[in-house]
């Protein structure tokens, strides 16, 4: 870490620091903040070699913050994790629901990554940032047929999850030109994570059911003009345990021994994604290395036992790639205290911005970017400034004695709050900008007041005389 000054317990530069159990090399989604944070000369918190209230007065508030340099970390790590401890062939995916747009495909990319796509936008968005439509693969429980009569023109690979796509899929292709399908399976794992978040349970609207194989099978070996490659499965997300991917890889390896036994040229393998990262202190998530060890060898070992093969390998990290590599900056308002109950700041954003808090109770830490060395010395509550009593981004933060005009920054908002962001109450998200050795450049342009009114449509007679 490139910090100027000491630890401090009672300060914000704790949050900069690496866990004591991290060793080695440092995996980004166990820290709380991007690898490139630090304080300056002026007691300002700097990424990317950009001051973040700097950033604030060059780009407004409040601002996504993108350290490239943390992003590349991660699509590395994976990468080279997966060639170190895999035999056989393996991609790395990155699930772009996390946060799709054009520069962060660019760089993850640019990385040899490929791309998880669950709707037709997202694959627009992959296609005009130049991915390669086979690098592309195109999830979703409820495909319309338009999706993927488009996803089938530009040549990804079907992620096949209910009979209805396959039926449509059976319908749409000819046996001239193939479409490349894997099928999703519900593998009956439980891990222990949000309700919401949580996929690879029976229990779930994601992929078929593993008693279907044997028809699945069948149905799709007498349809040549389904190319079926291959096999996924996804137990959830912002997982910690090692256990549940490492039995995930033993039964995926039956699937394709069943696969194969019915004739199918069965020759790869995706295991999903789901890892977890550091929100908080009490946040203890496996690193990027030991995670894909860990999958690796249960497919290696299933794999030698039933004598088969090692079929490619992929997984689909999104939060895990990008979740830490991002902060979201914002301005401090209003204050409100409550004698012997609570004390409220307000900044500028809030649930629109990042609605994973009133959507999942998540948890987050936060820094006052130009006082990095105050004390701790307040409990505060930070609310947003939304008409909604819940739109609250902390409870109970610890933080330095505040004031309207500080620049409070939000760690760990790179995945799922600019792609799950809104405009409730008609508020304009936020810009987003990257930085990287010093240079800020603007990825999102601002919303402004005449963006939120430009799909709208207002007949002649409601029209004033």
């Amino acid at each position: 870490m490139l910090l100027t000054q000491p630890k401090t317990e009672n300060t914000s530069l704790q949050y900069l620091q690496p866990s004591s159990e991290t060793e080695g090399e440092i995996s980004p989604n166990q820290m709380l903040a991007p690898l490139t944070a630090r304080v300056n000369e002026s007691d300002r918190l700097e990424i990317g070699g950009c001051d973040v209230t700097e950033l604030l007065a060059q780009f407004g508030s409040p601002l996504y913050i993108l350290d490239e340099y943390t992003l590349r970390t991660a699509c590395r790590q994976y990468r080279d994790a997966f060639i170190r401890h895999y035999p056989g062939a393996s991609q790395v995916i990155f699930a772009s629901k996390a946060w799709s747009c054009l520069a962060v495909c660019a760089v993850i990319a640019s990385e040899g990554l490929g791309f998880d796509v669950v709707s037709g936008g997202e694959l627009y968005t992959t296609r005009q940032a130049g991915i390669s439509a086979d690098r592309i693969y195109f999830h979703g429980n409820n495909k319309s047929r338009e999706e993927l009569q488009y996803a089938y023109s530009e040549g990804c690979t079907i992620m096949v999850d209910n009979w209805l796509e396959l039926e449509m899929l059976a319908e749409i292709a000819t046996s001239e030109t193939p479409i490349a399908i894997m099928v999703r399976l519900t593998p009956g794992i439980e891990c222990h994570t949000h309700d919401y978040i949580r996929t690879g349970h029976l229990d779930s609207k994601f992929g078929f059911d593993p008693n279907q194989l044997p028809e699945v099978f069948t149905w799709i070996r007498d349809r040549p003009q389904l190319n079926f490659i291959g096999l996924h499965a996804h137990i959830g997300s912002q997982i910690f345990e090692r256990q549940p991917h490492q039995d995930l890889g033993g039964v995926m390896v039956e699937w394709l021994q069943s696969a194969i036994a019915a004739g199918l040229q069965v020759k790869t393998l995706n295991i999903g994604g789901g890892l977890g990262i550091r929100y908080t202190e009490a946040d203890d998530p496996p690193s990027i290395e030991e995670w894909v060890g860990a999958a690796c060898r249960a497919v290696v070992k299933a794999c030698d036992t039933h004598n088969l093969p090692y079929p490619k390998l992929m997984c689909e990290p999104g939060r895990s790639l990008v979740g830490s590599s991002c902060v979201t900056a914002y301005t401090v308002g209003s204050r409100k205290e409550i004698p012997d109950l609570r004390t409220y700041i307000a900044v500028d954003g809030g649930m629109s911005d990042n609605p994973r808090p009133i959507t999942y109770q998540s948890v987050y830490r936060a820094v006052l970017a130009n006082r990095m060395s105050a004390p701790l010395s307040e409990t505060i509550t930070v609310a947003g400034k939304h008409c909604e009593s819940g739109d609250v981004l902390i409870k109970d933060a610890k933080l330095p004695q505040t004031r309207a005009g500080d620049v409070l920054v939000v760690l760990g908002t790179g995945a799922y709050n600019n792609s799950m962001a809104s405009n409730y109450n008609r508020i304009a998200r936020p810009a987003a900008a990257i930085v990287n050795e010093g240079e800020a450049s603007l990825i999102l342009e601002r919303e402004t007041y005449a963006d939120l009114i430009r799909q709208d449509r207002l007949p002649q007679r409601l029209r004033e005389s």
